[in-house]
């Protein structure tokens, strides 16, 4: 477990990075990601960030707390339904026509739900497009700009929270779960598939780093569409589990969140092809840029069982098959190769 004071002495050095990083937060209006966002902006040195969300009420506070907090700091929203890919496509055309560089692509968009599938306009499950396709589309979509950074010698990082550690089996002859749908099935294609992509990406753009995050237990608004008793008792469940310990059983207030995630954001530990660094669970290999990490901000053990399915689905061309049919659902919505 990476130590809070360690992450602390760290974030004091985020201003060491120069000014203007640019940080994109999709999901960035609540939870995790607007908890990241304040750490960011407390941190860095007149940075400019992008909110990407619906809410654009509350989005309008939250520019207002992020400037009190930073004056120097420059924050725009971007109103968007991240569901749908198009709508991707548009918030990145926005910032790809503001930003030729991008340093930080942060993505929490997500739901609990205990619908089935739910489709989009565009087709796709709604859980798995905003846990998976959408991210996988902001990556492509803002890559030129992440490589840029990178190619000019700054930070290049992108990261997915998400639930590193829980991968589980995949139904290959249907990836996108059109006939073999079930909660279950939806939440471990959506694990799986991010941890096999970032390995993909990483080996693409070597000199970016991809990380997928495991937030561990965090007090968010992701049930908000439960109906108002498992509401209840999700509420009640944190607030019996939070005397405990970060370490012990993996509850994380959300202000801790924040700080871990714009550690991994921005420590030299999960540079690209950093061979010092523990990228086990996530290749199998060292130095591959791609890392899998989980509520204590340490790499995931290579002797689990995931990360032993993950190096497996690797070995085995499961990872490019995914690779190959993520591509081919972004293009076939979005009318772009």
């Amino acid at each position: 477990m990476v130590s809070l004071s360690e992450i602390r002495a760290h974030n004091a050095t985020v201003k060491n990075l120069g000014s203007g990083l640019v940080a994109v937060f999709v999901g960035g209006t609540s939870g995790i990601g607007l908890s990241t966002a304040r750490e960011f902006t407390r941190k860095a040195v007149a940075p400019h960030i992008y909110l990407i969300g619906r809410n654009e009420s509350q989005a309008s506070s939250i520019i207002s707390e992020l400037r009190s907090i930073n004056d120097s700091a420059t924050v725009d929203f971007v109103k968007s339904d991240v569901s749908l890919l198009k709508s991707v496509d548009a918030a990145c055309e926005e910032i790809s026509k503001k930003e030729q560089k991008v340093n930080i692509l942060f993505m929490t968009p997500g739901v609990l739900t205990m619908q089935g599938r739910t489709e989009t306009s565009e087709g796709i499950d709604r859980k798995l497009s905003l846990h998976y396709y959408a991210r996988m589309r902001f990556i492509q979509n803002l890559l030129p700009q992440l490589n840029l950074a990178a190619s000019a010698g700054g930070l290049a990082r992108v990261i997915s929270i998400l639930g590193p550690g829980n991968e589980d089996k995949l139904v290959e002859s249907d990836l996108d779960l059109k006939t073999n749908y079930s909660l279950s099935n939806a939440a471990g294609h959506a694990i799986t598939m991010n941890s096999l992509s970032m390995v993909q990406y990483a080996a693409a753009n070597p000199a970016v780093s991809f990380l997928h995050c495991n937030p561990g237990g965090v007090q968010t608004n992701a049930a908000r569409e439960l109906n108002p008793l498992l509401r209840g008792l999700a509420s009640g469940l944190f607030m019996i589990l939070k005397p405990f310990p970060t370490s012990s059983i993996g509850i994380v207030p959300l202000g801790e969140a924040g700080e871990r995630h714009l550690y991994a954001a921005t420590s030299p530990i999960f540079a690209p092809k950093n061979q010092n660094a523990e990228t086990v669970g996530a290749d199998g290999e060292r130095g591959s840029g791609a890392y899998r990490l989980g509520f204590d901000t340490a790499a995931i053990s290579e002797k689990k069982a995931s990360s032993v399915m993950v190096k497996d689905y690797l070995t085995n061309g499961v990872g490019k098959k995914v690779w190959e049919h993520t591509a081919d659902i972004l293009s076939k919505v979005t009318g772009a190769k």
